[in-house]
């Protein structure tokens, strides 16, 4: 929703008449009851929320706590309200997530990034790699921090979902990358041919008996494919690895840095399962 001024608004905005006027600090009370069970940031995802409902900035809100909403305003906010307090995701709401201090652009077809990935993008780019597979990309979040950062790499990123790649090519074109990441649909590394300097990768490592236990946010609103490792949470991490070895050249050019490798994301119990996986499918 593009951004408006606080005169537009009010300009266009339709009193409800009498008692059934809806002012800002009303809506954003009614906001915070309505999403305390549901979230820890009620107030601040109220707030978000109505910004969106008005294309308003926060501030503009929260300073003229007695302006008045339009119907549809509050039709919306409350429309959204409702959905968030059923557990579905703001991110999905609002359409838009911070990731590595960048906006993404996100929908439901693609996971919604967490701030832990933010440490692959980190270890990726201490390598300083020339080629780069990002696998699974989903939003393009990690492919385009990457090549933000290294303005000089090639960056392919691989996704089985075309609903995924148009929303990481909208991301990309967004900052201005989208000529130097190259969007590939495919499973995992299938269609690709190595060698190449690193392989980098979020993929799905939610184990089977695991999937009741995580929140309702994830569990029925983002997409299963992104987040289920099958029976032991590594079954995609296996696959993976057995098609890395095609890609990596284990041995390096000279006067290279060593950059040669695979980061994939893990959960946070799979450490040794997961070494010892790859130390029997990786060559050595």
């Amino acid at each position: 929703m593009p951004r408006t001024s606080w005169r537009d608004a009010r300009e266009a905005s339709t009193s409800l008449g009498g008692g059934n006027r809806t002012l800002v600090g009303q809506a954003l009370q009614e906001g915070f009851t309505s999403l305390a069970h549901a979230t820890t940031e009620g107030r601040l995802e109220s707030e978000i929320l109505l910004a969106r409902a008005t294309g308003l900035s926060r501030t503009a809100l929260l300073t003229h706590p007695e302006a008045t909403l339009s119907l549809e305003q509050v039709e919306t906010f409350r429309k959204w309200l409702t959905k968030r307090a059923d557990g579905y995701p703001l991110p999905y709401l609002t359409n838009r997530v911070e990731f590595y201090g960048l906006e993404f652009s996100i929908s439901p077809e693609v996971l919604i990034p967490r701030p832990e990935t933010e440490t692959l993008v980190d270890l990726a780019l201490a390598r300083k790699p020339k080629t780069i597979v990002d696998i699974g990309t989903g939003s393009g979040c990690i492919a385009i921090a990457l090549a933000l950062k290294l303005e000089q790499a090639q960056i392919f990123a691989t996704d089985l979902s075309s609903s995924a790649l148009r929303c990481a090519q909208e991301n990309a074109r967004r900052h201005g990358v989208s000529d130097r990441i190259h969007l590939i649909q495919c499973d995992l590394l299938s269609t690709l041919r190595g060698p190449v300097d690193l392989l980098v990768s979020n993929p799905p490592y939610i184990a089977r008996n695991e999937w009741e236990s995580l929140p309702t946010s994830v569990r029925c609103y983002e997409p299963r494919i992104a987040l289920d490792g099958g029976d032991d949470g590594l079954a995609v991490v296996h696959k993976l690895l057995k098609q890395a070895t095609r890609l990596l050249d284990t041995r390096g050019p000279v006067n290279h840095i060593p950059a040669q490798g695979l980061l994939i994301e893990i959960g946070a119990t799979m450490g040794d399962r997961s070494s010892t996986l790859a130390r029997s499918v990786l060559p050595s």
